[in-house]
């Protein structure tokens, strides 16, 4: 799930970003803002489902992949659309 809150103060949206993934210890968030580099880490809920909150600028499109356990890449089927990647795959795109 993705759910996309736009601030009226400001140009910006808070976006949350919701998954659930059986047998999953860890999940982070790669590619936001292009940060490939640096896993935005999810936290787990007490019903299982792993969540993450990032405030994003308005008018901006973003790439990203979940990353669960450190080994298996997937994408969000809630995302706006997905773009063909560097690797014959997907990615995620959010656009905000």
């Amino acid at each position: 799930m993705i759910q996309k809150t736009y601030l009226k103060t400001k140009d910006q949206c808070k976006v949350k970003f919701a998954v659930s993934i059986e047998d999953a210890d860890r999940v982070e968030i790669l590619g936001l803002n292009n940060d490939w580099d640096k896993p935005l880490a999810m936290s787990r809920k007490k019903n299982g489902i792993f969540e993450c909150v990032q405030t994003l600028p308005k008018n901006s499109i973003h790439e990203f992949k979940y990353l669960v356990n450190g080994t298996e890449w997937r994408n969000d089927p809630d995302a706006d659309s997905e773009n063909p990647n560097e690797y014959g795959g997907t990615n995620s795109v959010l656009t905000v």
